[in-house]
């Protein structure tokens, strides 16, 4: 099974989620983390088999946000694991 870390980062300026990932690629936004989630999870499996790559995967989120005065810091460490 291959693993694939999302990075779901806040973008202050836009106010929205976005959920990044180069490997398979990926790069969407949502204004809630809940469908920007969603999003992603139907998201992979299509552009998997776009790219030819192994269905079999298993998505982590990692969160970050990035506050007013521009320092990043982290919302969540907690790391989510959904199979698609």
């Amino acid at each position: 099974m291959t693993e694939y870390i999302i990075l779901l980062t806040w973008d202050d300026e836009a106010s929205v989620w976005v959920a990044e990932n180069d490997e398979i690629p990926i790069a969407l936004e949502s204004d809630s983390l809940d469908k920007l989630i969603e999003r992603v999870r139907l998201a992979v499996p299509e552009l998997l088999e776009l790219n030819q790559n192994n269905k079999n995967a298993s998505l982590h989120f990692k969160m970050e946000r990035l506050a007013l005065d521009q320092e990043l810091f982290f919302c969540n460490r907690q790391v989510f694991q959904q199979s698609v």
